[in-house]
């Protein structure tokens, strides 16, 4: 495995990303994607370019883990999408940063706020 080691307990291996591979199934929350525009959602994200050899051992290890799955567009072109264990892994990471993040009530309606905007 290149950034993360695998165990058996399904939300162990959740939990146990790196966060490169964490904002990985993030941008896949949105759509399913193919590995250039998640490449190019990295690099806007880290402001900076993300190397191909980093990029792709990371979605076949998340392959692996069931947490994406993958599919061929074309010859030359594949596709990922998030699984319903990478659905239930980003809600798990998020419903984590929220209990430590969340600890009273102007931090809840700051939350809130968040949300409201990006509905």
């Amino acid at each position: 495995m290149s950034e993360a080691q695998t165990i058996d307990d399904e939300a162990g291996i959740a939990r146990d990303l790196t966060a490169f591979q964490q904002n990985i199934l993030v941008i896949l929350s949105e759509e399913p994607m193919y590995g250039l525009a998640i490449k190019r959602n990295l690099e806007s994200y880290y402001g900076t370019e993300v190397n191909h050899g980093r990029l792709y051992p990371n979605l076949d290890d998340l392959v692996e883990m069931d947490l994406v799955e993958k599919s061929e567009l074309d010859k030359r072109t594949n596709q990922y999408e998030l699984t319903e264990e990478g659905h239930d892994a980003v809600l798990d990471r998020l419903n984590w940063m929220l209990s430590k993040f969340v600890t009273d009530e102007t931090r809840g309606e700051e939350v809130r706020d968040l949300v409201d905007t990006r509905l």
